[in-house]
């Protein structure tokens, strides 16, 4: 009777394999694009222009007049709109919209880039062990960073029609720490 063979645990000396390293980087690649973005929408002024939060729905933008004239409806009861952008028409809101919805989008985008290869790897042992618990804490992150940037928001839905610069502050160095973790994982997965 044959011995099960004991499986090798991770380590520096068994890191996984070279695509891991490259889905990481890839992974942070998004990242830096996202603070590009998002640096765009809060330039452009869209950043409140989205009004609700529809994490999971929300994917779709307006595709007919009547959606899209209900989505600037939602807008023009805004404190931004009402105080700041009461010329805008609904051209003008397109426009705007457009940064705001595209920000929220690649985030979703980068939620999938990051889950589905995740699943593939642990699916196939490729990423296993403390790999893959450290890896699923950066999607974590992700999300959390995905719930803080409507916190963000919302600040700016009250009131004064700008987001708490505290928030922002919390938004952008959150982005700043997944991604510095997401390096950290790829540099520790290398071999040797």
């Amino acid at each position: 009777m044959t011995e099960p063979r004991a499986e090798i645990p991770p380590s520096p000396a068994n890191p996984p394999p070279r695509s891991v390293v490259i889905w990481l980087w890839a992974v942070y690649g998004f990242i830096a694009a996202m603070v590009l973005i998002g640096g765009i929408t809060r330039l452009t002024g869209s950043g409140l222009s989205m009004v609700a939060w529809h994490p999971l729905m929300g994917a779709l933008p307006p595709t007919s007049e009547a959606e899209w004239l209900e989505v600037f409806a939602a807008y023009q009861r805004s404190p931004q709109y009402q105080q700041v952008n009461h010329w805008m028409t609904l051209a003008d809101f397109e426009k705007i919209f457009f940064w705001e919805y595209f920000h929220r989008l690649f985030g979703r985008l980068i939620g999938v880039v990051f889950f589905v290869p995740w699943l593939y790897f642990t699916g196939r042992r490729r990423l296993k062990g403390r790999w893959a618990g450290r890896a699923f804490v950066a999607f974590v992150l992700g999300g959390l960073q995905g719930l803080l940037g409507w916190f963000m928001v919302k600040s700016g839905l009250v009131d004064v029609p700008a987001v708490s610069h505290y928030r922002l502050a919390a938004h952008l160095s959150l982005a700043f720490f997944v991604g510095a973790y997401i390096v950290w994982l790829a540099l520790d997965m290398r071999p040797g």
